[in-house]
């Protein structure tokens, strides 16, 4: 939905410091109640694949998929959606190292450990653990990238990392891989095969 792409653009940019009111009013348009705080546009790509393929509509739902351009920014959203901010219910989906930040911020809001999904090293090694290795290297193949993971694989510093090491430092390796990999991979999911993180925040939503 368009009109909820805004509202995030509105947040990113009051959290950056601009006015606040343009996101106030469009959580009053849109009727926004909860907030879903992630990382990057990756996690946004990958949690909108999942519940489209569930005929789920989150904006419609008054639910926001929110990427913060990084982790250590989850205070400073907290505290403008948050009950001192607009008053919105907030959870998380985050990193296992990024826990604490996740945990301090949205105890501050209420929340508790229930509102907060955490994937053991990142989103893409959940999804890669539950495609397996050789399933994600036939998406790769098939999405057009077999050239650049084959010359990613012929680096010295990629040697002594394991195959799922080397798969999930690929998809970081261009702007925009990840976020494409994101949808792609929860696509090729099997439905008892998504990552809990991911299950367990749309059930919770």
């Amino acid at each position: 939905m368009a009109d909820m792409g805004a509202f995030r653009e509105a947040v990113v940019a009051w959290a950056a410091g601009g006015p606040g009111e343009p996101a106030a009013a469009l959580v009053g348009r849109l009727d926004v109640r909860t907030v879903v705080l992630v990382e990057g546009p990756s996690d946004t790509a990958a949690v909108d694949a999942l519940t489209e393929r569930r005929g789920r509509d989150l904006p419609s739902e008054g639910v926001c998929v929110l990427p913060m351009g990084g982790a250590m920014s989850v205070g400073r959203f907290v505290d403008l959606l948050g009950p001192s901010g607009l008053g919105l219910r907030l959870t998380g989906l985050c990193d296992e190292a990024e826990r604490p930040y996740y945990a301090r911020a949205l105890g501050r809001a209420g929340a508790d450990e229930r509102d907060i999904f955490v994937c053991v090293a990142d989103l893409e090694d959940e999804l890669i653990r539950a495609l397996g290795v050789r399933r994600v290297e036939e998406l790769v193949r098939s999405e057009g990238d077999q050239r650049p993971l084959e010359t990613f694989l012929r680096q010295p510093a990629q040697r002594d990392r394991t195959d799922q090491q080397r798969l999930r430092r690929f998809l970081g390796t261009r702007k925009g891989r990840k976020i494409h990999y994101g949808r792609a991979l929860v696509e090729a999911l099997e439905p008892d095969r998504v990552p809990a993180p991911l299950d367990d925040l749309l059930a919770r939503l």
